[in-house]
């Protein structure tokens, strides 16, 4: 494989970035099975997986943009990065870890403050920074309703 190649292939989340319909959530799928099904229960690999999934963002989105341009719909690594942010010490279940998912895809698409200024960063800081943003908004959004499942609905 070439470097435009490999560039390609993980910018776009291994091809799910190129999907016609909703490629943002599209691209975040992967993200969400890797982190249910291989991760699962081991929240120390969830830390590690955020942070190297962040660190290859930026460098591989600041390559992915010389080859599709700015912040391509294609490039969804940036999504892998705020999702597996958003599941920093959410326990392991299908529901927290969907709720996870929904509030990360909401808050990715809306970008609230600070999102909003943080994907003015240039190059891969830019593509990636946002999506961090959103991924530790929506981790709060979905501690808090863990704990008002747990101890106010009971």
């Amino acid at each position: 494989m070439t470097k435009n190649q490999i560039i390609k292939l993980l910018a776009s989340g291994f091809y799910s970035g190129y999907s016609p319909i909703v490629p943002g959530t599209t691209g975040t799928i992967p993200a969400f099975l890797i982190a249910f099904f291989l991760i699962g229960n081991h929240p120390d690999f969830i830390w590690a997986t955020a942070i190297v999934f962040t660190l290859v963002s930026v460098y591989i989105s600041g390559q992915a943009e010389q080859l599709w341009g700015h912040d391509s719909k294609k490039i969804v690594i940036d999504e892998w990065a705020g999702m597996m942010t958003a599941l920093i010490l959410v326990p392991h279940s299908l529901f927290n870890f969907m709720v996870a998912f929904l509030a990360f895809r909401g808050f990715d698409t809306i970008k609230f403050f600070p999102a909003n200024v943080a994907e003015r960063l240039p190059r891969g800081w830019g593509v990636t920074a946002d999506d961090i943003v959103a991924g530790i908004q929506a981790n709060i959004l979905t501690q808090l309703i863990i704990y008002i499942k747990m101890v106010v609905i009971k």
